[in-house]
């Protein structure tokens, strides 16, 4: 299983979630439980979307050092 970063943001009204190495791949919660939870479905759901339009899945490539 592939594992892709994900950046976490506090907002005005919560947090909000996307991935550098999937564009276009975003969420958002009113806690940080449920923003992971959302992204995590987020990051299925593009990954499902990507595979049925014959799209490559990329690898990831971004970490934390």
């Amino acid at each position: 299983m592939k594992m892709f970063l994900i950046v976490i943001e506090e907002t005005g009204t919560g947090y909000s979630a996307y991935s550098p190495d999937l564009p276009g791949c975003v969420s958002t919660g009113h806690t940080r439980d449920e923003v992971e939870r959302h992204m995590r479905e987020a990051i299925e759901f593009h990954l499902e979307g990507m595979r049925l339009d014959g799209m490559e899945v990329p690898d990831p490539h971004t970490y934390l050092d």
